[in-house]
């Protein structure tokens, strides 16, 4: 642009562009939240446990 120190359409000026984290809003689902991802990690140490236990009673 001609005379501007930034473009009409790209912008790129500090603050701009869409909030981040949650204040965004564009949630899908909760597959990747912090909460889901601790407790797919218990869940797995949960079952890795059970399988040694059993492993060890044959």
């Amino acid at each position: 642009m001609k005379g501007r120190k930034r473009c009409r359409i790209h912008g790129g000026a500090v603050g701009s562009g869409a909030p981040r984290g949650s204040a965004n809003g564009r949630f899908r689902n909760g597959l990747r939240s912090a909460e889901m991802i601790a407790l797919r990690r218990q869940i797995r140490e949960l079952l890795r446990s059970a399988r040694a236990t059993l492993a060890d009673l044959t």
